[in-house]
C-alpha cells in the first residue's frame, strides 16, 4: 500500500475568488499555457481528468478536453491559506492552515530591514551586494563581477517570503554558502521570513549560470505535519526533491533531494520498483515548471516540460500495484503568460489514480489539506491530527 503524492510546483488552473487582493486576477496557469502553444498535448493528465477538472471552473483547455470516461477522479482544490508561496501551499497540503501570510519584502533597493543585515554582518564578518527584489538569473549579471572583485555575497528577494543569497561557487564554495544561510535562518525566524534560500553559481561575467546546489531553509513548521503524523504510525516517509527542504527533514525516513525534474522523475520510477514494501508516503517535488519557466514567463518551456512529467507519468502507473495511489497537484500558480515574475493565487488541480476504483468527480475542494486527510483515510490511521479538529476533509 503506497501513495504517490506528486507536486507539479505551481501548475495553476485558474484564478482564486481572492485574487484581486493578490493582483492576480485573470490568472489560469494551465490554461494561458495551453493556449500559447496552441493546444496542450499532456495524454496522460488528460485521461486522469485534467481537462474535467478545468470544466469544474468552467475553463475548457485547448489541447486537454473533458475526458468521457476518465481514468483518475478529478477535483480542484482551494487554498485556505493567505499568500501563494511554495511554503504555505505544501504546508497546506500537508496539513497547516496558516492564519496570516507569510511577509514579502518591498522591491528595493533596500528590500531588507537594515537590522537584519547588520546583524548578518555581525555574526559572518561580511558585507553585502544587491539587496532588492530580483530574478536570480538577472540578480548575478547585475551584481555577478562585482561580486567576484569585493568578495561580497549577494542577497535579494522576490515576490515570495525569501531571503535569498548568491555567491559564486570559487568565492564562497558551497559548505561556506550553506554555513551562511544557516546563520541568516536564525535572523530570519524573527522576521517570519519563510525560506532562506543558498543559490550558487559559476562561470565569468557575461556568462554566469547557477550551479544544482540550491539548498533551501524553512520557516520552523508549526506543529506535526500529516507526514510526522503518518511515520509515527507506521508508515514509511520518503520525500524527493525538494520537500525534504520545505519540512525542514521532519517527518521524513528518507529523503533523495534530486536536483531538477528529470532526476526527481527518474527517482520516482526507482522507488516505484521497489518491492516488499508495505505502507509508504512517497511525496515528490517537480520544480522545474516554476523555478526554469513559471518565473521566467516562458510558456513553451513550461508546456514541454509538463509533457516529460507526462511522460513519466505513462511509466510511472503500469508499475503501481492494485493497493496503490497516485495523487498529483500543485502548490500555486506562477502562470507564465501574466505580468511580473511573481506567483499568482490559483486553485490547484487535485487528480487522483487508483487502479481498481472507480473514478469520480471531487468538485471544488474548499482547502488544500483535504489532501492530508485522505490520506490519513488511504493509510487507515488515526484522523489527522490526533485529539484535534480535523484538518481538512478526505476525498476517499
Amino acid at each position: 500500500m503506497r501513495a504517490f503524492l506528486v507536486v507539479i510546483d505551481s501548475f495553476g488552473i485558474g484564478e482564486l475568488p481572492d485574487a484581486e487582493a493578490y493582483g492576480d486576477v485573470g490568472s489560469n496557469t494551465a490554461l494561458h499555457i495551453a493556449q500559447a502553444v496552441g493546444g496542450a498535448k499532456w495524454p496522460q493528465l488528460q485521461a486522469l481528468g485534467l481537462g474535467n477538472a478545468a470544466m469544474l471552473l468552467g475553463v475548457s483547455l485547448p489541447g486537454c478536453p473533458p475526458s468521457a470516461s476518465p481514468r483518475g477522479s478529478w477535483g480542484v482544490m482551494s487554498e485556505l491559506s493567505p499568500g501563494k508561496d511554495t511554503t504555505t501551499g505544501h504546508w497546506e497540503l500537508a496539513g497547516f492552515q496558516l492564519a496570516k501570510p507569510f511577509p514579502v519584502f518591498p522591491p528595493g533597493p533596500p528590500s531588507f530591514p537594515e537590522d537584519l543585515l547588520s546583524r548578518l554582518t555581525k555574526v559572518s564578518g561580511l558585507q553585502f551586494l544587491g539587496n532588492c527584489s530580483a530574478s536570480g538569473t538577472q540578480i548575478i549579471e547585475d551584481f555577478g563581477a562585482e561580486h567576484l572583485r569585493t568578495g561580497k555575497p549577494i542577497v535579494y528577494t522576490s515576490g515570495d517570503s525569501v531571503f535569498q543569497i548568491a555567491a559564486h561557487e570559487e568565492v564562497l564554495d558551497t559548505e561556506r554558502l550553506y554555513a551562511l544561510c544557516s546563520q541568516a535562518r536564525v535572523i530570519c525566524d524573527d522576521y517570519l521570513v519563510g525560506r532562506v534560500i543558498a543559490r550558487p553559481f559559476r562561470g565569468i561575467p557575461g556568462h554566469f549560470e547557477r550551479t544544482s546546489g540550491r539548498h533551501d531553509y524553512s520557516y520552523p513548521l508549526p506543529g506535526p505535519s500529516i507526514v510526522d503524523h503518518l511515520a509515527g504510525h507506521g508508515v514509511h516517509t520518503i520525500a524527493v526533491g525538494k520537500i525534504s527542504d520545505i519540512f525542514n527533514g521532519k517527518g521524513f525516513h528518507r529523503s533523495y533531494p534530486d536536483k531538477g525534474n528529470p532526476a526527481c522523475l527518474a527517482r520516482t520510477l526507482e522507488l516505484a520498483l521497489e518491492t516488499q514494501v508495505q505502507k509508504q508516503l512517497v511525496f515528490i517535488n517537480l520544480v522545474d515548471t516554476d523555478m526554469i519557466y513559471g518565473h521566467r514567463r516562458d510558456p513553451q518551456g513550461y508546456h514541454d516540460c509538463v509533457v516529460a512529467t507526462d511522460n513519466a507519468l505513462g511509466e510511472l502507473m503500469p508499475i503501481l500495484g492494485k493497493e496503490d495511489m497516485l495523487i498529483i497537484t500543485a502548490d500555486h500558480g506562477c502562470d507564465p503568460t501574466y505580468r511580473g515574475t511573481d506567483h499568482t493565487r490559483e486553485h490547484v488541480p487535485l487528480l487522483v489514480w487508483r487502479p481498481e476504483k472507480p473514478a469520480i468527480s471531487l468538485g471544488i475542494r474548499s482547502s488544500f489539506a483535504d489532501v492530508a486527510q485522505s490520506l490519513a483515510v488511504f493509510f487507515g490511521v488515526e484522523s489527522y491530527p490526533e485529539g484535534s479538529i480535523p484538518r481538512g476533509s478526505s476525498f476517499l
